[in-house]
């Protein structure tokens, strides 16, 4: 393990913090010394010092930082998680939008999955798009799958899963939208040509800037690795990026209310969503 000090955890915990808005407090120095002990194995280093020196003075194009964050970032997810949210999602809020669209003409949808993972969640939401609105592939529909972890848009990528992803999909969803034989399941084509992953750290601004024009954005049990200046920074940039009256949707834990007003909050069945006016 990396014989990392408590000053060289502070320093690198706040290099993490600027770079991707991550906050690490003390209780994750063991954590966080594991993972730099794999990247100093691969990189032949001895010294801690060493480590801190390259991630902070000697990559310029951020490839340490990234195989870093690779190691640091959490990936636990699967298949319609969260059930009763992605419920009113489906019964109420993409109703709603879509009903108002074709009221004024429109036949585009974009869909934001944030902090995507390994794309369960961003599949899950192409499903019920299929499923709530069959014209959906007659409609310019996109699912962006957005995430800082190459290595989890690999498998975005691939389509992939095992069984514990599909554990929770419905049966006739399941022989509807995947191939599989029991053990790994693979997303059908045309429910795969929906999604489109994106490399993305919701911490650059300017890369943020340019994610516009959305109509849902999901980002759930993402914010909580963020610290509270760094978590108002991203809700602000996915006010900017949601069209009016488009909707947001976090994790059972995360609130938007305690970050800004910008949101009006809704009720649908038992969960409460965030809505922009």
């Amino acid at each position: 393990m990396a014989d990392l000090s408590v000053e060289q955890f502070q320093k690198l915990s706040q290099h993490i913090y600027q770079k991707l808005g991550l906050y690490f407090d003390d209780k994750k120095i063991y954590f966080l010394k594991t993972r730099v002990a794999r990247r100093m194995a691969a990189l032949g280093l001895d010294k801690a010092q060493d480590y801190l020196f390259l991630v902070a003075y000697a990559d310029p194009e951020g490839q340490e930082m990234q195989a870093l964050a690779n190691l640091i970032t959490t990936n636990e997810t699967y298949m319609f998680r969260e059930y009763d949210q992605l419920q009113a999602f489906a019964n109420h809020c993409l109703p709603e939008v879509l009903s108002a669209k074709q009221a004024r003409g429109e036949k585009r949808l974009r869909i934001w999955s944030a902090g995507c993972s390994s794309g369960e969640e961003a599949y899950t939401l192409a499903m019920i798009l299929q499923e709530v609105f069959p014209q959906a592939q007659s409609w310019d529909c996109e699912i962006v799958a957005t995430d800082i972890d190459e290595n989890m848009l690999a498998k975005v990528r691939a389509g992939r899963y095992g069984q514990r992803s599909v554990n929770d999909v419905p049966d006739e969803y399941k022989d509807k939208y995947l191939t599989g034989n029991g053990e790994e399941y693979v997303v059908r084509k045309r429910t795969a040509a929906l999604v489109q992953p994106v490399h993305l750290n919701l911490h650059d601004r300017m890369a943020m800037r340019a994610m516009r024009g959305f109509d849902f954005i999901f980002c759930r049990n993402v914010l909580i690795y963020f610290d509270d200046l760094s978590r108002k920074s991203v809700v602000d940039q996915f006010y900017a990026a949601l069209n009016p009256g488009g909707y947001i949707f976090l994790g059972h834990s995360e609130s938007v209310g305690r970050v800004t007003t910008a949101f009006k909050l809704k009720r649908f069945e038992n969960h409460l969503v965030y809505r922009k006016e």
